[in-house]
């Protein structure tokens, strides 16, 4: 008798429990539909993230400056900060440059913000720590971005970001005046044209749209101009081009009668030259110290011309 009131008594006491968890989970229910009913009405929500663009304002032989776009969305109805952003780009798993840049700013409530993180990643760098990294080469590589976000109810969040691409180490043209072919010979004044040859060292085309020069023959300098020349070096590729210049031969001294009677000349050119490319417009330097060309009248020069031919 006494082990069936213990029985009964268990049982109710089971009851109870049951009662009471079956009560507190109704309430933590209760709750948690209260809280995500609340956090509906009021709009809090995770914020998102993108990278929308990658850009290549300046590039050069020292260095490339690159921009990041990264599209940020607030859903909440207050504005939140963007704490820090960490970057990381590397090339088949290897560091070419990392930052942090602090207090990004403030995504508006509601709202969307595109950040700019400016990168900037130094040849001289990357090429003395990677040796096989080579000039006029194309690397690829792959950009990291971590957004430290504080955003109510969710607290500090992490975003991270993601994304591919391609970038040059540019190589400057290599440059050689074959010849110099005389348009008007005088001791005052001479015009001639110089045939230029641009080699093209990298692994993507040259879109030449203009450049200047400045040329010496003979250690005297002759001038040089800006001019508007339209023409592609393919990659890996030769162009030629037709200069002209203006120059007074009794300048030279006694270098002339060499010029006059076709042995090599010594000369040197520098200058610069615009072009365009499949990373955007870059500005690359031409020169050629202490070489040698040939100076020709127009008959002349036919005739070698043919020379050259057959010797080839």
């Amino acid at each position: 008798m006494a082990s069936s009131d213990r029985d009964v008594k268990g049982e109710r006491a089971d009851e109870k429990e049951e009662e009471k968890g079956g009560f507190i989970e109704k309430v933590k229910d209760f709750i948690q539909d209260i809280g995500e009913k609340i956090e509906e009405a009021i709009g809090f929500g995770k914020p998102t993230a993108d990278v929308t663009g990658i850009h290549i304002p300046s590039i050069n032989l020292n260095k490339a400056e690159l921009v990041v776009d990264v599209l940020i969305k607030n859903p909440n109805p207050v504005p939140i900060p963007l704490v820090d952003i960490n970057y990381l780009i590397d090339s088949d798993g290897r560091k070419l440059v990392s930052g942090l840049i602090p207090d990004a700013g403030t995504i508006h409530a509601h709202g969307e913000e595109t950040i700019n993180i400016p990168v900037t990643l130094i040849y001289d760098d990357i090429k003395s720590t990677y040796d096989d990294i080579k000039p006029g080469s194309i690397i690829p590589y792959k950009i990291r971005v971590e957004l430290l976000i504080d955003v109510p109810v969710f607290g500090r969040l992490t975003l991270p970001l993601e994304k591919t691409g391609e970038i040059p180490v540019p190589y400057k043209p290599d440059i050689d005046v074959e010849k110099i072919r005389f348009e008007r010979f005088s001791f005052e004044e001479t015009v001639a044209i110089l045939h230029l040859k641009l080699e093209n060292k990298n692994d993507f085309d040259l879109g030449l749209k203009a450049l200047d020069y400045e040329v010496w023959l003979a250690n005297v300098s002759v001038g040089g101009a800006e001019l508007a020349k339209s023409t592609t070096i393919d990659k890996n590729g030769i162009a030629y081009m037709d200069l002209p210049i203006t120059f007074r031969p009794k300048d030279f001294g006694s270098a002339l009668w060499d010029m006059i009677r076709g042995r090599g000349t010594g000369y040197s050119m520098k200058g610069n030259i615009d072009v365009d490319t499949p990373f955007g417009a870059m500005k690359l330097p031409i020169s050629k110290e202490g070489g040698t060309t040939r100076l020709k009248k127009n008959k002349e020069d036919d005739d070698n011309d043919d020379d050259d031919d057959e010797e080839e």
